[in-house]
């Protein structure tokens, strides 16, 4: 069978491929568009479960908010040109919309919740796979529903985004709480959550510290107290300088005592942080290609 360029023409405007692939396609299936279809999605499904090992670390943070609900998703591709592309960031603005109005109880609902013409938020991912070509992973994603209390998200960028929920206090209030968190990185809202092992290890650096230092023992214990307080309050939101404080002095303890609100809970996350980028050096890489030619 003749396959026309009009047949190519609306395959590729139903699939989003490459001319040579829809006609390939079709000369398969006998010209059949229907079959044709199918039969590129399988394949374009296969495709993407091959590059499901590549290392995604690029992409982006979204935030979606309603009345008494926000979300924040990091969506993550390999390269930064595809993370500033429409499709990609059309594709991770719906994935934010969905953990908002769905609900999902953790990652594994979110990618299984609907997200258009019937299909989960993952049949759509490894389907933008295929189509742009590169890895791309729905990461994490964290929800908070207001029970009466204040909600706020802040996103630097697409690299840094912040959600915060106050009890008490007001959005501004809230909203500044959360640039405050994206700045300076608290690991938690007191000292009190600090995991123990975190605290014991600081204290046995500042111990090695004041012993290198050559303290006694007495001002060497004393001094281990006052560094790990002191790294406490740094490394905790309640603790730390209110970045807005023009004379530097006031704590975010202090500014929302003054307000009469308090933090029940708050996350931050960074783009790809924790992720393990591979290294490639682009001149070694051209070498090899040349040699292996």
């Amino acid at each position: 069978m003749s396959i026309s360029a009009a047949m190519v023409k609306e395959l590729r405007e139903r699939t989003g491929s490459g001319m040579m692939e829809c006609k390939k396609a079709l000369t398969e299936t006998g010209g059949d568009i229907e079959a044709a279809v199918e039969l590129m999605r399988k394949q374009g499904l296969a495709k993407a479960d091959k590059k499901a090992g590549r290392t995604a670390a690029e992409g982006t943070l979204v935030v979606a908010a309603g009345d008494k609900a926000v979300a924040l998703v990091e969506v993550n591709c390999e390269t930064d040109f595809v993370a500033k592309g429409d499709e990609f960031q059309g594709f991770a603005a719906a994935v934010a919309a969905s953990a908002l109005t769905a609900s999902p109880a953790d990652l594994d609902a979110l990618l299984a919740a609907p997200l258009a013409d019937g299909k989960s938020v993952d049949e759509i991912r490894r389907e933008k796979v295929a189509k742009i070509g590169e890895n791309i992973a729905v990461r994490r994603f964290v929800r908070y529903e207001s029970a009466g209390g204040v909600l706020a998200s802040y996103l630097h960028g697409t690299r840094i985004g912040v959600l915060v929920e106050l009890a008490g206090g007001d959005e501004e209030l809230a909203k500044d709480v959360a640039m405050h968190i994206a700045a300076s990185r608290p690991l938690c809202v007191s000292p009190e959550q600090v995991p123990a092992e975190v605290v014991e290890k600081e204290r046995e650096i500042a111990l090695a510290n004041a012993v290198n230092e050559g303290k006694s023992p007495e001002i060497a214990a004393k001094m281990v107290e006052g560094r790990v307080r002191k790294f406490l309050n740094e490394n905790t939101l309640l603790g730390q300088v209110f970045i807005k404080d023009p004379e530097g002095k006031q704590t975010v303890a202090a500014l929302l005592k003054g307000r009469g609100a308090s933090v029940v809970a708050f996350t931050r996350y960074e783009l790809g942080e924790g992720i393990e980028k591979k290294q490639e050096n682009f001149a070694d890489e051209v070498m090899a290609q040349v040699r292996g030619s």
